[in-house]
């Protein structure tokens, strides 16, 4: 059987590179040598650098932009396949599927289309709304060149508390949730540190769940619904990362409401013609209906991330699911 090489891609220029890196460490101990030879490729602002077969080699190796290979032991080693799990710019938001599809080399998420509009919290929930059942947040978006409304209009559409995120960026790094009026500005100042628009979002009171979703050749899954309960005031990067969260796989709802939940999602992963595995946030309010959050598209690959305890969940291993992913997308 022929051994394809498989790029892991990590790293990229956010807040969320150390994520990045994490992420990339669960897929490459979760990838079947037997049938692939994985390549981590941290991206870097100064170049693309190869750890063969997921190692940091002595000296540095560079990725030969013109077709995406590199030279190792007097090899020339061209990669087959691209799993991106870069978390922002550019795995998150278009530019790395666009370079990939110059250059002939598939990968596990959507294209460039995609990804630029799922990267936009506001534009996309803006698009998902246009649909039947879809209900998102009424939000905000603020641009650094442009004036904003005062703080008192704000709170008056969206009252408090609120969030204040970056518009194009994960994790929840750079998100505050603002209880004051005062407090409104110091948040949006720390969201444009992360990007050059803010989202303002009113404040949904409920349940937090999250709900992961696959394709393999034509056929759409929904995983089981994971339970968010953080111990914090909100879902936070301290949350996400140093375990101040409760995470309950199945959530404890109903039936009838999991359903829902797993219907949306595989709904929104076709709006959005995604491809891979993606990840669809919600809040299901008082009256029992869910309200979007927000659609991620290259979600958390550690082993302790909702992912791999939703494809547990599903009587699958994370193995089993790649592979097939893979192998889907190379066929």
């Amino acid at each position: 059987m022929e051994q394809h090489n498989i790029a892991v891609i990590a790293g990229g220029f956010s807040g969320e590179y150390s994520v990045s890196l994490r992420s990339a460490a669960g897929i490459l101990s979760w990838i079947d040598r037997s049938r692939f030879t994985p390549h981590l490729i941290v991206i870097e602002r100064d170049g693309w650098y190869v750890h063969p077969e997921g190692k940091e080699p002595q000296s540095p190796i560079l990725v030969d932009k013109c077709d995406f290979s590199f030279k190792h032991t007097g090899q020339h080693i061209k990669l087959d396949y691209a799993l991106i799990t870069v978390h922002g710019t550019p795995g998150e938001n278009g530019l790395l599927q666009g370079y990939l599809d110059l250059v002939g080399v598939p990968y596990n998420t959507g294209g460039t289309l995609t990804e630029a509009l799922t990267f936009n919290k506001y534009y996309c929930n803006r698009y998902l709304s246009t649909f039947p059942h879809l209900r998102v947040a009424d939000s905000v978006r603020l641009q650094r060149t442009s004036s904003r409304p005062s703080s008192q209009e704000i709170i008056e559409r969206l009252g408090l508390p609120l969030f204040a995120k970056p518009n194009a960026g994960g994790s929840s790094v750079a998100t505050s949730k603002v209880e004051s009026v005062e407090a409104l500005d110091k948040a949006i100042a720390l969201a444009f540190e992360e990007c050059d628009e803010v989202l303002l979002e009113r404040f949904i009171a409920g349940t937090e769940v999250t709900c992961g979703c696959y394709r393999i050749g034509d056929k759409v899954t929904a995983l089981p619904v994971t339970e968010v309960v953080p111990k914090n005031s909100f879902f936070d990067f301290e949350a996400k990362y140093n375990g101040a969260v409760e995470e309950i796989t199945p959530a404890r709802i109903s039936p009838e409401l999991t359903t829902l939940i797993q219907t949306l999602t595989e709904e929104i992963y076709q709006h959005t013609d995604a491809r891979g595995i993606i990840r669809v946030d919600y809040i299901i309010e008082s009256d029992g209906h869910p309200t979007l959050l927000e659609v991620n598209t290259t979600p958390g690959m550690t082993p302790t991330s909702f992912i791999p305890q939703q494809v547990t969940a599903a009587g699958l291993t994370m193995q089993e699911l790649l592979t097939s992913l893979i192998e889907d997308h190379l066929s």
